[in-house]
């Protein structure tokens, strides 16, 4: 187990940060968009982006192993000796960057007995970055501005702000939301690409992201330890915090909340 993974953590800063320089420059060109076997988008800036950070954390810490979206083919049989790795996803959202709104991610997590003990988010068009690590407060820093804490809120009771994927919809999802309309008043709604919607409630803009619909590990680690560190909790539908590592890299469904209301009755209600 690596001691102190804080103390990694501005070095991951300045790598997450290079890596949105280098997605930025292929950003404002005219790039190619080809597809993965599951139809997914993969560009230049994502590869680019996996080999920059890549290399800096073989310099950085050459004995931990790295699990990326882009090296996804390491077999179970390797990855299950592993106890503490990097899990990156090098461009996070890569249908918000060919659709050019700006909400994709860098993300690169520490991973220590199964979970995310240090994570960085950064936002390269808005130059916003997230940090969260155990023990210490999670920060946002926007556009090289002051460094600040930042934490969940507290809900109150009423009309909740609940976090949506922008390109991924589901009718479980808008059974969710249907119950939370009905349980708690309308909800205010926010559409939201990659791991910002983490991030939202990790900074006290939304008070809940139910997740009813497919990710990876890759797309929530980071920004997890943003979470866990501003007092938020993420969670499977049964209330246990999502574990990483598995056999299996897809993540249940899940809930990202803060610590201090229970959200499980009621998205978890079948009537």
């Amino acid at each position: 187990m690596v001691q102190n993974p804080c103390k990694y953590l501005d070095s991951i800063a300045e790598i997450a940060i290079s890596a949105g320089a280098a997605i930025m420059d292929i950003y404002r060109e005219n790039f190619d968009v080809q597809h993965k076997g599951d139809g997914s988008p993969l560009t230049r800036a994502d590869l680019v982006a996996h080999n920059l950070i890549r290399q800096a954390l073989q310099k950085l810490t050459p004995e931990l192993p790295l699990l990326s979206e882009e090296s996804r083919d390491i077999s179970w049989q390797e990855r299950s000796g592993w106890h503490t790795y990097w899990l990156v996803d090098p461009l996070d959202g890569t249908k918000e960057f060919v659709n050019r709104n700006g909400e994709f991610t860098v993300n690169i997590a520490l991973i220590s007995s199964k979970r995310p003990v240090m994570g960085v988010v950064y936002a390269p068009v808005y130059d916003i970055l997230y940090t969260g690590c155990e023990g210490v407060a999670a920060t946002r820093t926007e556009k090289s501005g002051p460094v600040e804490k930042i934490g969940v809120r507290h809900y109150t009771g009423s009309r909740p702000t609940v976090v949506t994927s922008r390109s991924h919809h589901s009718e479980a999802l808008d059974h969710v939301i249907e119950r939370i309309n009905e349980s708690q008043g309308e909800a205010e709604i926010l559409s939201m690409g990659s791991s910002f919607k983490l991030c939202l409630v990790a900074e006290g803009k939304a008070d809940i992201y139910p997740r009813m619909g497919p990710t990876s590990e890759w797309d929530t680690a980071a920004a997890h330890a943003v979470v866990n560190a501003a007092g938020g909790r993420v969670t499977n539908l049964k209330g246990k915090e999502l574990q990483y590592n598995k056999k299996d890299l897809l993540n249940p469904w899940f809930v990202v909340s803060n610590s201090d209301y229970d959200w499980l009755p009621l998205i978890n209600d079948t009537r």
